[in-house]
């Protein structure tokens, strides 16, 4: 009772000072001091908490110096706002050990507050605390940003810096987010200033650092470094100097080495009314750490919901094409995992070129399902399709949170030519990439050899030539297909004599006779894809042999196309 009586005089104290006007100040303080103590899931939601507010509630309906005036409807106010947190408090409690859940209410806390920065920064800094426990350091350093750019986007509406929330959008898109700040009470007794600032531009650095996302540090610094050159402080200019030279030779290092994972990303899908309610029938897209596997999320999942549930009342769904919910049984939770890879266009191959380009700010994700128009999953070549699935998320990875809801998406069916020719396009991109690293991956590239030079009879590329360029098959395809497959098979004998010449330079004696085994397999693709094509595929090495002009002739009189790149054909994206 003493308590609330004790806040009750502070908040009165303050509604006096203003001239019975309001009590912003004491008002923020209390919410932000509530939510501060419950950010980490802290109890305190009972009943002798509920008492305090109805008596800090009572005394302002009794007073009477104060009664004509908007004080007792803004104590109602601030108590109605302090349970609605103590509410999603309660909802906290439940999902503690459901980390997303968890995380979706806090946001959503987040989200209540855009007029309220400070309140915003609280339940962020709780979500980045969270990341950081369960190791999603690079969704903490995105928190870490969109603190910055909240506090950013406030003084330079105060005047105090020249650069909003924009100034962070070359990190993530994701950041307009923070351009909805609203100005009215919340914003009036806000303590940022540009110390603050600094120190949070530091904390981004250092939490893109450990996310291993060096490439944005450079794009912090830029709005650090103007500042402490107008102070004279060299010392910390020379640090931050120093730290982006760092960054930049670790950028280097793991370019060189490729070891650098930042993240696997599933597509889940729950089903179930009874069980899920507002979740039924939702699909996320999750994003998990490193090299996840998909029985590595799916037993997490599995475990998680069982123990909400009951194991008996769960059940994974193994397929990933679409599920028809009437199909399932209303006694069971569903839930459904399939693994996405990130989907680029033509344009943005060319745009995003490095592996961080390709790993940073994606929205949109691909996985592929093998039919038969006879039923079955799997057939031959002749007769195998694929349906192609992308989805969009509504925000871009990586974000403030781990899960992403998908926004919509879009189906591709490819018949059977055009199977092969986004396999053997696969192919050629994987060798090509395999021989322009750096370091080359010798395991990996005898291993994409070993399968590209197959002269087996019902496998490897061959069996796609045989399929559909045959004289008794090429009819039954349209000629621009045929054709297009021709130029990538011609593609590929190229890029698999690069890849030979390149393993040969790198293998150790031992290795001698393995090399002149594949190279004879070589030259045996070579000459039966000649065969099949009734034309002469020259193999790499011997191609060195002929001259120019005669090449040029040769190609003029066989119709062999001069160009070594089939437009649109380096990755599985590009043909729809």
């Amino acid at each position: 009772t003493e308590a609330s009586q004790l806040l009750y005089f502070l908040m009165r104290n303050n509604f006096d000072y203003t001239g019975k006007k309001s009590f912003v100040r004491t008002h923020l303080q209390v919410i932000i001091s509530v939510s501060q103590l419950i950010a980490d899931v802290v109890g305190i939601g009972g009943t002798r908490f509920q008492q305090s507010l109805s008596i800090i509630n009572n005394c302002a309906n009794s007073d009477r110096l104060i009664k004509h005036t908007s004080f007792s409807s803004d104590v109602k106010d601030l108590t109605k706002r302090i349970r609605t947190v103590l509410m999603a408090t309660a909802q906290m409690k439940e999902h503690e050990n459901d980390p997303e859940m968890l995380v979706d209410l806090q946001y959503s806390l987040a989200k209540s507050y855009a007029s309220t920065p400070e309140l915003r920064k609280t339940w962020l800094d709780s979500m980045a605390r969270i990341h950081v426990k369960n190791g999603d350091l690079s969704e903490a350093a995105m928190c870490y940003v969109h603190v910055t750019a909240l506090v950013a986007e406030y003084l330079t509406r105060k005047g105090v810096f020249r650069q909003g929330c924009t100034a962070f959008r070359v990190i993530t898109p994701n950041i307009d987010e923070e351009a909805s700040m609203m100005e009215d009470v919340g914003m009036q007794d806000v303590h940022f200033n540009e110390d603050v600032l600094m120190e949070l531009l530091e904390q981004c650095a250092d939490g893109l650092w450990k996310a291993e996302r060096y490439e944005l540090i450079a794009d912090i610094y830029k709005l650090i470094i103007p500042i402490y050159e107008k102070r004279r402080d060299f010392e910390r200019l020379a640090h931050l100097y120093d730290t982006l030279h760092r960054a930049y030779s670790k950028v280097t290092e793991v370019m060189h080495s490729g070891r650098r994972l930042l993240g696997t990303y599933f597509r889940v899908a729950f089903f179930g009314q009874g069980f899920f309610e507002d979740e039924d029938g939702k699909e996320y897209i999750y994003k998990e750490p490193k090299l996840t596997p998909l029985s590595e999320i799916s037993q997490r999942l599995l475990k998680l919901y069982s123990d909400k549930f009951g194991s008996e009342n769960v059940k994974m769904i193994q397929d990933s094409g679409k599920v028809n919910p009437k199909d399932l049984d209303s006694k069971y939770a569903y839930i459904q995992v399939t693994h996405v890879i990130p989907f680029f266009d033509e344009k943005e191959l060319q745009e995003r070129k490095t592996e961080f380009e390709r790993s940073h700010n994606i929205r949109r994700f691909m996985f592929e399902m093998p039919f038969t128009q006879t039923g079955k999953r799997q057939g031959g070549v002749e007769e195998q399709c694929k349906r192609r699935t992308i989805l969009t998320a509504i925000h871009c990875f990586p974000y403030v949170k781990k899960r992403i809801p998908v926004m919509y998406q879009h189906h591709t069916d490819l018949n059977p030519i055009e199977v092969a020719i986004d396999e053997m396009s696969k192919k050629v991109a994987e060798l090509r990439q395999l021989c322009s690293s750096a370091e080359v991956d010798m395991i990996k590239l005898q291993l994409k050899l070993q399968g590209s030079v197959s002269v087996q009879v019902n496998a490897g590329p061959l069996a796609y030539a045989r399929a559909f360029l045959d004289d008794t098959n090429t009819k039954r395809y349209p000629d621009n297909k045929v054709k297009l497959l021709k130029e990538v098979f011609r593609q590929f004998v190229e890029a698999c004599g690069q890849a030979l010449a390149v393993n040969e330079r790198l293998i150790k004696e031992d290795q001698l006779e393995y090399q002149e085994e594949m190279k004879a397999n070589y030259r045996e693709m070579a000459k039966e894809l000649s065969e099949i094509m009734h034309e002469q595929i020259c193999p790499l090495e011997e191609k060195t042999s002929v001259l120019p002009n005669s090449l040029h002739i040769f190609n003029a009189i066989s119709g062999t196309p001069t160009s070594t790149m089939v437009h649109g054909m380096t990755s599985s994206s590009s043909v729809v």
